[in-house]
């Protein structure tokens, strides 16, 4: 558990060193050692291009046991922290989800309010709740483990809320208080609303780039001057590549 213990705390500290943390998403050891050889200090795991790489499907298709093989298998080909998506927890109490992710050697977890068995998303104070379950379990464990708290307010938009740019800075402010170590407000359409989102937390935020043409809400470099602390690809790494592979093969047709 120390290993652990230490690879939790360079990855808490690499969210508070100053500097944008850009955490290349990957879904297998192939993929995470091809990031790491080109120096990053620290790995995502996307569920969506992890249950690609399986032939499964990402809205919790796999299984909690399906998706910490695929984890456990990355966390043991590199030598850097890693953060896994756990989508909305797989069903899962707090403690062993806990205790599971530890197992599999990640030190952080990706944590949204869609539950997607149930097709629905979970009320604003149920989600902070289970950030904070999550948060007294990690703690309990001696684990500095960074939980980023995710919501999809902006991405189910005004079919689902009246406001969704102002339900979006509730959750992800209630689930700073209740110990969320990030946040990520899914979809962030511009500039604007990430500033807006940016100034409603003290805690990193989390903004999903296209490694290629970056974020609707800026460049790379906008992002950083505009303050944002975390970046990850989400599934646009691999949707990169899958579409620099067809180009590569297509002439051998």
């Amino acid at each position: 558990m120390t290993d652990i213990a230490d690879r939790a705390r360079t990855l808490l500290d690499l969210h508070h060193r100053g500097s944008t943390l850009v955490l290349p998403t990957v879904w297998d050891a192939w993929s995470a050692r091809a990031v790491t050889d080109t120096g990053f200090q620290a790995l995502s795991v996307g569920s969506h291009p992890l249950a690609d790489s399986r032939g499964q499907a990402d809205g919790e298709q796999m299984s909690l046991a399906d998706a910490l093989e695929g984890i456990a298998r990355i966390t043991a080909a590199v030598d850097v922290p890693v953060t896994a998506d756990v989508e909305s927890g797989y069903d899962t109490p707090a403690a062993e989800l806990v205790e599971r992710v530890l197992d599999a050697g990640a030190v952080g977890i990706n944590v949204e309010d869609t539950v997607h068995s149930e097709g629905r998303i979970r009320g604003m104070q149920e989600h902070a709740d289970y950030i904070g379950e999550l948060r007294a379990a990690a703690d309990a464990a001696g684990i500095a483990l960074v939980i980023n708290a995710r919501t999809d307010a902006l991405l189910h938009g005004r079919e689902r809320f009246d406001d969704p740019v102002g339900e979006a800075v509730a959750r992800i402010r209630a689930c700073e208080e209740a110990g969320a170590r990030s946040v990520y407000p899914v979809k962030i359409p511009d500039a604007a609303t990430l500033r807006t989102l940016l100034d409603a937390v003290s805690v990193p935020l989390n903004v999903t780039a296209n490694p290629r043409t970056g974020a609707p809400s800026g460049s790379l470099e906008e992002l950083r001057a505009a303050g944002v602390r975390r970046i990850t690809y989400g599934p646009l790494l691999q949707a990169e590549l899958t579409a620099a592979v067809q180009d590569l093969v297509r002439p051998w047709v």
